[in-house]
This record gives structure tokens, sequence and C-alpha cells, in this order.
């Protein structure tokens, strides 16, 4: 397998690519875990316990010792609650937020540690923003002196347009070619 450099790479999921990072034209990988099939997965099994507790009551109680219904009773209640408890799974929240906040007129960058706390790691005014550069796809940010502070993806077309609007007054906003420098 033949891997090409790329000048720019974008990588779903990250906020931030170091500085320095993309003058050499490095290849950036990014591997994220596949949350929407282990989602499904721990579902499906969710089901699958919830058929078990409903089957196990299908056994024929007359040919059981009585000691074992009470075992059957507390399969079936421990069944039932790990079937609900796994089909009630949500998704984690990515650990890593950008936030445009159009009161304030900041940019904060949020993380979710693995407690679930968020802490702020980045809060920058809009005006100590050097430039700001909106794709079809994505929103660089640059500092002052023209280094890339951060590439975010854009998911909508919407989105895109809010902040276009959010960042018009304050950042100077660039055309889509690359940066001289």
């Amino acid at each position: 397998m033949r891997l090409a450099q790329i000048p720019h790479p974008v990588i779903p999921g990250s906020f931030a690519t170091a500085p320095g990072a993309m003058r050499g034209g490095s290849l950036v990988l990014g591997f994220k875990a596949n949350w929407p099939m282990r989602r499904m997965l721990l579902q499906m099994l969710g089901v699958a316990l919830l058929l078990c507790a409903a089957g196990l009551w299908m056994m024929n109680a007359e040919m059981m010792h009585p000691g074992d219904k009470v075992i059957r009773v507390g399969v079936c209640v421990v069944f039932f609650f790990l079937g609900m408890v796994l089909l009630t799974i949500r998704p984690l929240r990515p650990g890593t937020e950008v936030c445009f906040d159009p009161v304030r007129r900041e940019l904060r960058v949020l993380r979710t540690n693995s407690q679930g706390a968020v802490r702020t790691i980045l809060r920058r005014r809009y005006d100590s923003l050097g430039a700001a550069r909106l794709t079809s796809a994505t929103v660089q940010l640059f500092e002052a002196d023209g280094s890339l502070l951060f590439e975010v993806p854009l998911s909508t077309v919407q989105s895109r347009s809010l902040l276009r609007d959010q960042l018009s007054g304050s950042v100077p906003l660039l055309t889509s070619k690359p940066l001289e420098k």
C-alpha cells in the first residue's frame, strides 16, 4: 500500500494540529473508534438478553426442582436489567469540542475527561485571532503571525454560514486558496 503525502490533512474528530506540522507536508493519520457499530452490537446483545429472560419462562416448570425455580427468577431478573442497560447505553460525547460563542465573541475549546467533567483548555477572543478560512467542509483559524492554530470540520453548510456571520466583524476572512508566508 502506498500513502501519498498531503499538504493539509483534515482528520475527523481531531481539533488541533501542531503549528509546525504542516510545513513539511507530513502525513497525519488519525484513528477513532467505530461507536455506531459498537452501540448497535451492544443493543443487539441487550435484545438477546431480554429474549433470554422471556425464554426462561417458557421452560416447563413442573419438571424443575423447587430450588431451580428461585434460580430461574434470579437469572431472569439479571438478564432483564442487563438487557435494559445495554439497550439504553448512549454514545460517549466527543472528547474535544470547539465552541464559537456569539455573545461573548470568543472561541472556547472544551475537553471532556474520563469522568465526564468538562474543562476549558483554550479561550480566545475573536479579535485576538489572526485570520480565518472557511471552506465547504472545514474552518481553519490562524494566529496573528500566520501559523495555523487549528482546523475544525464543519458538519453542514448552515453552520458554515452562521460561523461566517459571527467571525466577519472581528476576524479577517481569507479566501479558499492557501495562506502565503
